[in-house]
């Protein structure tokens, strides 16, 4: 999944740098988990993991992945889930529309004109969705087959939408992925003895956890996760909420993030740094951010433990070296310390 600020291309340094700078590490809290990639990766690498993020579609992708060491069986059925859902259609489904909140608000119809998806995959999103929701309120999925499922959907909807790379906005023209059929592929699942947690908590109530490492990826910059995802958190919801705008936006005021705001963003990071009960800490950031590099390396020396503070750069086009760009200035960022 393309998402803003994603980790996928910086997994080298982050798992370099725990291994290079801390001694004993076995457990990690990944606290803003996104699309899951470092938690996923930390995973493979043989730590426990807890992985949280504040967003619902985000917990549900972590904890459909993530959350679970082995691929589920889906014993009270005699056929393949994942073909079953990739065949449904409105004849075998049997919902009425009305219930399809997707299709109603998100694709062009007598009573929309928004452009998200096309309608054959707005509907498809739909019956897939009330059929997961069906089968676990009969008590049919076990919570690992029921959050195994919905990250499979939730994975499947950015190939077959009709966006740049975010759902803030739509396009005003068809993009040939659009014309694609959704469909379901069944989540990587990465074994692990290990114990491993997720959770959908803010990030305050889980610093006083009890793990070797806290791995911290917050926003950059004013830009709020949820109104660029919020078709994926409907989806992970399917709460119908009232919707606002040209664009069909949930209401998002209740999770607007304090690291997105000038006037909250140095309480925020002081706050997790100074309450972190974890022996080590990273958190990424990038040289651009709303907490200058100074200040934030001025906060991190006040907390860490002796000369153990780090900060490591990496230049943005050798982080982004096969994608052409004029952001010369642009570093990622990984600050490193030990707790006193």
């Amino acid at each position: 999944m393309r998402y803003i600020g994603g980790k996928a291309l910086l997994l080298d340094y982050i798992m370099d740098t725990i291994e290079a700078e801390t001694e004993n590490v076995k457990t990690v809290i990944d606290i803003f988990s996104g699309s899951g990639a470092v938690g996923s990766a930390l995973k493979a690498r043989g730590y426990g993991v807890l992985s949280n993020d504040f967003l619902y579609f985000s917990y549900v992708i972590a904890r459909g992945t993530i959350g679970i060491c082995t691929e589920p069986a889906f014993e009270k059925f005699d056929f393949d889930v994942i073909d079953y859902l990739n065949h449904l259609s409105l004849e075998t489904a049997e919902y009425p529309l009305e219930r399809c909140f997707i299709y109603n608000h998100y694709s062009p119809n007598e009573n929309c004109g928004r452009m998200y998806f096309q309608n054959k995959n707005a509907l498809k999103i739909d019956l897939i969705r009330l059929q997961i929701e069906e089968w676990n309120e009969a008590g049919l999925l076990s919570e690992d087959e029921y959050y195994y499922l919905l990250a499979a959907l939730i994975n499947a909807v950015p190939y077959v939408a009709n966006i740049t790379g975010v759902f803030g906005a739509y396009l005003k023209f068809w993009d040939k992925r659009t014309y694609n059929e959704l469909r379901l592929e069944k989540p990587s699942i990465i074994p692990s003895d290990r114990k491993i947690l997720c959770a959908n908590k803010d990030y305050t109530r889980l610093l006083g956890e009890s793990y070797d490492l806290l791995y911290a990826d917050p926003p950059y910059n004013s830009r709020e996760y949820l109104p660029n995802y919020h078709i994926l958190e409907t989806i992970a919801r399917y709460d119908y909420p009232k919707l606002q705008g040209v664009t069909g936006m949930r209401n998002y005021e209740n999770q607007k993030s304090v690291f997105c705001k000038k006037n909250t963003v140095r309480a925020a990071f002081e706050t997790l740094i100074k309450d972190c009960r974890s022996r080590y800490l990273l958190i990424s950031y990038n040289n651009e951010g709303i907490m200058g590099t100074e200040d934030l390396c001025r906060l991190c020396r006040e907390y860490a433990a002796g000369d153990s503070f780090r900060l490591i750069e990496i230049d943005y086009r050798r982080y982004k070296n096969k994608i052409p760009n004029n952001k010369a200035g642009l570093k990622e960022q990984l600050y490193f310390l030990r707790r006193n």
